[in-house]
């Protein structure tokens, strides 16, 4: 098993390569197209804030429909990438709120700060920083969101943790995510394209609602869920042809969780 900082290094190496190729990971076309045309993504078209250059399909939902943001907060975007789920947080809460994003990968931040410039924004801003160890101060933000993130984050606990410290006291998360039914098998969770295609860091859904609890949010209970599939193609690649089948009727699945949990006043 490959140990978090290798981890982290696949992932980085993924996501810059998707940033400056303008692709997608989960979404429609694979991490250049290796993941078979999995499609792990929600559409955003028609969402106030929608700016397609933003989007690279990277989401495995929407978080922003059941966050229950309001105007003037402030809200903090986890594995912002090119900037999709901020600028759409940033037409809820106008002009006098503040969005801020935070993203691993130099090359994402980058092109999430040019989008920026593009659209004009003068309340949205990028930071380059790891979610176990944010660069944020604590109890900035009355809302945290992040879309098909946290799965990749080697040490889970330490990022709810941290999601914990930068909100204010009766803050809250709304996060889109991925969890297991089942057990991985051992090859896909080796696989690098498994992980950085957000298979292979995944929880399984109890062991991820027990990490939130751990952290300390109360109220923690998922909004929506949604089953997803990797190809077969990526499956008969990986297991081989007999291991796949096999998986596929062990009752093993892969789902998008939309989740929600409070920090206490």
């Amino acid at each position: 098993m490959k140990n978090p900082e290798e981890l982290k290094d696949i992932v980085k190496s993924k996501y810059g390569e998707i940033a400056r190729q303008g692709g997608t990971c989960c979404g429609p076309t694979g991490c250049g197209d290796t993941l078979g045309g999995a499609n792990f993504a929600e559409d955003y078209q028609g969402l106030d804030g929608y700016f397609p250059e933003a989007d690279l399909g990277l989401g495995c939902g929407i978080p922003t429909e059941y966050a229950g943001i309001e105007a003037g907060q402030t809200v903090i975007d986890l594995g912002s990438g090119a900037g999709n789920d901020v600028f759409v947080v940033r037409a809820i809460v106008g002009d006098e709120g503040r969005v801020i994003g935070l993203d691993m990968v130099p090359d994402m931040v980058e092109k999430a700060k040019a989008n920026a410039v593009k659209l004009g924004c003068d309340n949205v801003e990028f930071h380059l920083g790891e979610i176990e160890d944010m660069p944020l101060e604590s109890g900035i933000a009355e809302v945290l969101v992040s879309n098909c993130v946290l799965n990749m984050v080697p040490d889970k606990i330490t990022a709810f943790s941290e999601n914990h410290r930068v909100l204010k006291p009766g803050g809250h998360f709304c996060v889109s995510d991925i969890v297991l039914e089942g057990e991985l098998p051992t090859a896909l969770a080796e696989a690098a394209v498994a992980y950085a295609g957000c298979v292979a860091g995944a929880q399984k859904k109890d062991e991820y609602m027990g990490t939130i609890r751990a952290a300390g949010f109360t109220e923690a209970a998922i909004r929506s869920t949604r089953q997803v599939h990797l190809p077969d193609t990526l499956l008969n690649e990986v297991l081989g042809p007999e291991e796949a089948a096999a998986l596929k009727g062990s009752g093993f699945g892969i789902y998008s969780i939309t989740v929600v949990g409070y920090k206490e006043a």
